[in-house]
């Protein structure tokens, strides 16, 4: 590199964005995300033993998903490449592969592939890269925001780990602020400003676990606040930085920004009244439409499930509706799904029915499936004795016989406790019927 070039890349660092500044480099430094680089987790265990396998890193935008990548590939002393699918083809990738082969057999050093955006990539795509994490010629992480059990092909799935990030808690965004702000080499510290808790905690609400949309908003804040006499960024400085959505979000004076919370809970505790009120307040806010319609689904499950099973057919039927019209109409079927949803009977059996069985999956030995239920229409499963004396309901009055599905271990195991609100009263009382031994 000559000296035009050092002092471009130095013109180009300094005046970069504060979250690309602030971007950690090592794994002491990157916060959040403890679930899977704390101490004595899968990842981390492998990054620390230079073992680091193809993976998926999934989650939301500003999870630290370039990072974690970054951060793997210097610490693993791996060549670390980068490809953006929306921009890069297959000869990008293979000419990245072919220098990584030749890396490998010449300096005994691995080559990362990072791919940002990786559902952008075709079926194709995807397939040109099978062989090269298959033999171990690249390690690939990818990166996406789309469920990768939608957005990647199986083959390829099936030989990279998936990772999940999850939006940053309010503890984490507020220790990243806190550091840009006294940070004086990378982030705002020379700068001199002050603050208090109740900026971080509004900057947390309005990003919604997104630490670049926080360090956008936190360096925004910092310009306006060197202009004053007493360089302190405020709630007001927020207000004024991410404006009117802002304002509309809290017009009372509310530091809480709680919204969201309080729309559900209303819907729960069956007030339609309330649960229009913050409906509307997220409308007029701005709100991402599919943010809202998201949650008024899981509510109808969660909160409603088999007390009354139409909500979640009306709360599909909304969320689809409402992006087909848009706003202003998509108020509408929305307001409608709400204000079933509230006045619904309630019910959370459902939902602590498939909470219970997967926390059983993770700390029970549950079993196997019972001979009597596997498989038997293949060619020699009766020599297994697949499918012996298992009894077709269909031959049996009221299609129904009992018989043992549950696996040995779990024999007797009540998950789905129906109430007796709505619906569900005659399903407990079908289950009471059916199995009177059913506690």
């Amino acid at each position: 590199m000559d000296l035009f070039s050092y002092a471009t890349q130095a013109i180009l660092e300094n005046n970069a964005p504060l979250a690309t500044r602030m971007r950690p480099k090592v794994l002491s430094d990157y916060i959040g995300q403890e679930e899977v680089t704390g101490p004595g987790k899968f990842l981390r265990r492998m990054i620390d033993s230079d073992k680091v396998p193809s993976m998926i890193l999934f989650g939301p935008p500003g999870t630290g998903k370039t990072t974690l990548a970054e951060i793997i590939a210097s610490t693993t002393n791996s060549r670390f490449e980068k490809l953006n699918a929306v921009a890069a083809g297959i000869s990008d990738v293979r000419k990245i592969v072919e220098a990584a082969k030749e890396r490998l057999r010449l300096e005994q050093r691995r080559t990362i592939l990072f791919i940002d955006e990786i559902h952008r990539f075709n079926k194709s795509q995807q397939d040109v890269l099978l062989p090269y994490v298959e033999d171990g010629r690249i390690i690939l992480i990818g990166a996406t925001t789309e469920n990768p059990y939608f957005s990647v092909n199986s083959p390829l799935l099936s030989r990279m780990r998936v990772v999940r990030l999850n939006p940053l808690d309010q503890q984490a965004v507020t220790k990243i602020l806190k550091r840009a702000i006294e940070e004086c080499e990378s982030g705002l510290g020379s700068m001199n400003l002050s603050s208090d808790e109740t900026v971080f905690e509004t900057i947390y609400i309005v990003a919604n676990g997104d630490a670049r949309i926080a360090l956008n908003i936190l360096e925004q804040c910092a310009v306006m606040a060197e202009q004053s006499t007493e360089k302190k960024i405020t709630v007001e400085t927020v207000h004024a930085v991410v404006g009117e959505r802002m304002q509309r979000y809290d017009k009372q004076g509310d530091q809480h920004y709680d919204v969201i919370s309080a729309f559900i809970k209303s819907m729960r505790g069956s007030d339609p009244d309330a649960a229009i009120h913050y409906l509307a307040r997220m409308l007029a806010a701005g709100e991402d439409l599919n943010f809202i319609a998201r949650r008024i689904v899981i509510c109808a499950a969660e909160d409603v499930g088999n007390a009354d099973p139409q909500a979640l057919i009306i709360a599909m039927a909304a969320a689809n509706a409402a992006q087909f019209l848009g706003l202003p109409e998509a108020r509408i079927p929305l307001a409608q799904a709400v204000t079933y949803i509230a006045s619904a009977p309630k019910s959370n059996a459902a939902y602590m029915a498939i909470n219970m069985a997967l926390s059983d999956m993770k700390q029970k030995d549950c079993g196997s499936i019972p001979v009597h239920l596997r498989d038997a229409s293949y060619q020699g499963a009766g020599n297994f004795g697949h499918g012996k004396n298992y009894r077709y309901p269909h031959d049996y009055d009221g299609h129904f016989v009992q018989q043992d599905y549950l696996p040995e271990p779990l024999q007797k195991t009540v998950y789905y406790r129906p109430t007796l609100n709505g619906n569900e009263a005659h399903i407990h009382e079908q289950l009471r019927k059916l199995w009177p031994s059913r506690n």
